[in-house]
C-alpha cells in the first residue's frame, strides 16, 4: 500500500466527505427538471389531443373519425400515466419547484383537460351524434385554441420570473371560455328551436355539456397557474 503524506490524507478524507456531502444534498435538491419535464409532456399531449378533436368534428368519414378518436384515447391514456409519475415524485422528493399542493392541483386539473377533451369525442361517437354541427365544431375550435394557450402557459412554467408572457395565455384561455359560454348558449338555444326529435336533442345537449366543460377545465388550469406566478414570479 502507497504511503500517503499528510496533505495526500487530508485531501482524500476531504474528498470524501464531499463525495458523501453530494449524494446527500441530490436527496433535498429540488428535482425541477423532473417536475417540468412531465409537465411540458403533459402540456404536449394536450395540444395534439385539442387539434384532433378539432379535426375530428370536420372529418366526414366515419372510418377516419373512429382513428381519430382513437389517437385521443391513446393520448388521455397517456397522459394519465404521466400524471401519475408526477404524484409519484411527490412521493419521492421532499423540495419542489413550487409548493406541493399547487404541483397536485396543476396536475389535477391538466388531467381533467386531457379527460374531457376524450369525453367530447367519446360522447360524439357513443351517441352517434353527427358533428357537422356549427355549434359543436366552433367548441371543438374554441377547446383547441383554449388547449394550445393552457399548453403555452405550462411550458413557460421554467421561466417564473418572467411571467409576462404565461399572463398573456392565462388571459387568453378566460376570454376563450366567456366565448364557449357564448357558443353553448346559443347552440342550446338553436337545438331546442330546431330539433323535433327528443331523443336527439338529449345526445347533442349531453355533447354540448361536455364540450363546454372541456373549456372550463381549461380556465381551472390557468386559475391554478396564475396562483403558482403570484406566489413566485
Amino acid at each position: 500500500m502507497p504511503f500517503l503524506s499528510d496533505n495526500e490524507n487530508s485531501f482524500a478524507v476531504t474528498k470524501n466527505q464531499n463525495m458523501a456531502f453530494n449524494s446527500i444534498m441530490k436527496i433535498f435538491l429540488p428535482k425541477d427538471r423532473v417536475f417540468y419535464s412531465l409537465f411540458e409532456q403533459v402540456a404536449e399531449k394536450v395540444t395534439l389531443m385539442g387539434k384532433l378533436l378539432e379535426e375530428f368534428v370536420y372529418e366526414a368519414d366515419e372510418d377516419k373519425r373512429l382513428a381519430l378518436s382513437k389517437q385521443i384515447e391513446d393520448l388521455e391514456h397517456q397522459n394519465d400515466e404521466l400524471t401519475h409519475q408526477i404524484f409519484q415524485e411527490l412521493g419521492r422528493n421532499f423540495i419542489t419547484p413550487f409548493d406541493r399542493e399547487d404541483i397536485h392541483c396543476l396536475a389535477g386539473a391538466l388531467d381533467d383537460v386531457a379527460d374531457y377533451i376524450y369525453a367530447s369525442c367519446k360522447k360524439i361517437q357513443f351517441h352517434g351524434v353527427n358533428p357537422n354541427d356549427q355549434g359543436i365544431q366552433k367548441m371543438a375550435e374554441v377547446i383547441n385554441l383554449s388547449a394550445t394557450e393552457v399548453s403555452k402557459s405550462v411550458m413557460q412554467l421554467r421561466e417564473l420570473k418572467r411571467p409576462e408572457k404565461i399572463s398573456e395565455s392565462l388571459v387568453k384561455v378566460n376570454s376563450l371560455e366567456n366565448h364557449a359560454d357564448d357558443i353553448f348558449d346559443m347552440s342550446i338555444k338553436k337545438l331546442f328551436e330546431t330539433e323535433n326529435d327528443f331523443k336527439e336533442l338529449i345526445r347533442r345537449r349531453e355533447v354540448f355539456t361536455v364540450m363546454e366543460v372541456a373549456t372550463d377545465k381549461c380556465e381551472d388550469v390557468a386559475n391554478v397557474i396564475e396562483t403558482i406566478i403570484v406566489k413566485y414570479a
